[in-house]
Parts: structure tokens; sequence; C-alpha cells
């Protein structure tokens, strides 16, 4: 029985562990589309894809408009998003987007990841060009004319639709389009009155590496450590 409880309690703390750093990424998102564009969602279409993704990971509302709140003070901090470039073990690529208010502070804790964990960082450009930088829509699926939408978002910048499913194995439309035309895509289903269940930027591999389970894991355990870094705010890799 005791060691059923440590169990579940590891769970909890696991799972509120990945709910805090969801709000504080989101946190961080909110503060820097606030102060590119303003606090008002209506006028400011970054705002309202930080807004649709805070809904998506169940944030609170009052958390949610404290966070507006905030960035629409004086004293708060001003963010930079900066991407780092790196291999980890057996020579797969890795991506770490962040959002950060001390960019020497924040490359010298992801070098050091890197390092103490088999892998090294590398050069703007050693990597990138492994992945496409990629605006992805994820929707319900409930009522949607699957055919009909595609048809109509081709003219809107669509790259790619298919099927997914979210961490509770739900199913969802997922759609993909280049970033460069994430604005006109993301109008596009306003227009048809279809508000995403999230709206995000992702650097999607064009080709993945295949390991044996063993050396996987090695790649798993230093993505773990990057992603503890309060710095960081995603993870992208070649890793299938």
């Amino acid at each position: 029985m005791g060691r059923i409880f440590e169990v579940r309690k590891h769970t909890m703390f696991a799972r509120w562990d990945r709910m805090a750093k969801q709000f504080t990424r989101i946190n961080k998102d909110i503060t820097i589309a606030v102060r590119a564009g303003g606090a008002d969602p209506a006028n400011n279409p970054a705002l309202r894809r930080v807004l649709q993704n805070a809904r998506s990971i169940n944030m609170p509302k009052d958390k949610v408009e404290a966070a507006i709140k905030r960035a629409s003070g004086k004293d708060v901090a001003n963010y930079e998003v900066v991407l780092y470039e790196g291999y980890g073990p057996h020579g797969v690529a890795i991506l770490v987007e962040t959002a950060t208010d001390n960019p020497t502070r924040t490359v010298g804790n992801v070098r050091n990841i890197f390092n103490r964990n088999g892998g090294n960082l590398g050069t703007t450009g050693s990597v990138g060009f492994m992945f496409r930088h990629m605006g992805v829509f994820r929707l319900d699926p409930a009522g949607i004319d699957q055919d009909e939408l595609e048809l109509y978002l081709i003219d809107h910048g669509l790259e790619e639709m298919g099927e997914g499913s979210d961490e509770k194995g739900e199913p969802q439309l997922v759609i993909r389009c280049l970033f460069a035309e994430f604005g006109h895509l993301q109008k596009a289903l306003e227009d048809r009155g279809i508000t995403p269940l999230s709206a995000e930027q992702e650097y999607v591999c064009t080709t993945a590496t295949e390991l044996p389970e063993a050396q996987a894991q090695e790649v798993l355990e230093l993505i773990d450590k990057l992603e503890q870094d309060e710095d960081v705010q995603k993870i992208y890799h070649t890793l299938a």
C-alpha cells in the first residue's frame, strides 16, 4: 500500500511540475505578445493565439488576466526569444527555444546542460536546416467537414492536414502551414468561426533519426534536463 501511495504521489508531483512549467511558458508568451502588440486581443493576433493556448491547458482565467495586467505595466521583464542549436548524443539534432531576460545566463546554462549530457551546443544554422518552421493549429474535429475545410484552407496557406490526438487520446484535427502564412491561416479559421484548441509555431524535422532504445534514452535524458531550465520554452529534435 505504501508503494502504491509513493507512485501516486510521484505522478501527482510530476503533473504539477508539468502544469507549472506550462503556466510559466504561457506567462512569458503573454508578456512577449502584449509588449509587441498591446493588451487588446481583438487587435493583437499573437495575443489571441496565446490565449487560445492558455485555454487548451486549462490555465485559470484569473491567472491569464493577471498576466496581461502585469505585461501592460512598466516594470515587466523584457523577454527575448532566442533559439539555440546543438547535437545530442548519437548525432540527434536539437533546437532549444528560450524566452529570456538575460541571454548571457541562458546560453551558459544551455551549454552546460549539453556538455554534461553527451551533447554539444552548435552555432546558428548548424542544425536548423534539418527543420521546417511551421504554424500548427489543433482543432476539435466534431462537426467539421474535413474535405471541405481542406479545400478552403489550401487558398490560405495550408500545407498539411491530418488526424492526431491530445495527451488523453482525444481526437484532434492537425493542420500545418509555413510559419510565414500563420496569420493568413489564423484569419481564415476565424472567418469560418473555428476556434482552434491551440495554435503554435513548431519546428518540424524533415528526417527523423532512428536509435536503439538505450541510445534513445540518453537523448531523452538530455531533453529532460533542458526542459527543466526556467528559460526554456520548447524543444524540438530529430529523434524518431
